[in-house]
């Protein structure tokens, strides 16, 4: 497996898996708009020339936000999900945050399981967040090594 940040070439990839993967997913300009700013950072995850993972992490300040992540079903159970985040966690850190944030399915019991696994917990509820009404749990790590 390779880890990469995006190119613009991979944005079409990203958002035929952000399709397959998600009922709401992000649009390809959603996407796209991702590499115009300078906070963000996106990690891909390929094989044999597929795609089969990618994540969106943006960086402001103390906080980072895990705005996207998302396996190709072909490539689930492997760990690649908690590589990704674990990658992700450490460019956060090494950009200055203290902690990373991001907002979960209520539904969503393999997500959530793997952010409790990497030492996520429970800090809130955004309700109807989704645009079908459900609810997201908003979860929350401080990151080892943050200076606070």
């Amino acid at each position: 497996m390779t880890f990469r940040p995006w190119t613009y070439e991979d944005v079409y990839a990203v958002a035929a898996l952000e399709k397959q993967c998600f009922s709401d997913p992000w649009t390809f300009r959603m996407l796209a708009d991702s590499f115009f700013s300078e906070n963000t950072r996106t990690l891909a995850a390929e094989e044999g020339g597929e795609l089969a993972g990618y994540a969106i992490l943006s960086v402001l300040f103390e906080d980072a936000e895990l705005a996207d992540i998302a396996v190709s079903p072909k490539f689930r159970r492997r760990g690649l999900a908690d590589e990704m985040l674990a990658r992700l966690e450490g460019e956060a850190l090494a950009a200055g945050a203290e902690r990373v944030l991001l907002e979960v399915r209520v539904s969503n019991a393999p997500a959530m399981r793997l952010y409790l696994k990497r030492g996520y917990v429970g800090c809130g509820v955004r309700p109807r967040y989704y645009a079908d009404g459900e609810d997201a749990l908003i979860m929350q790590k401080r990151l080892a090594g943050a200076n606070s």
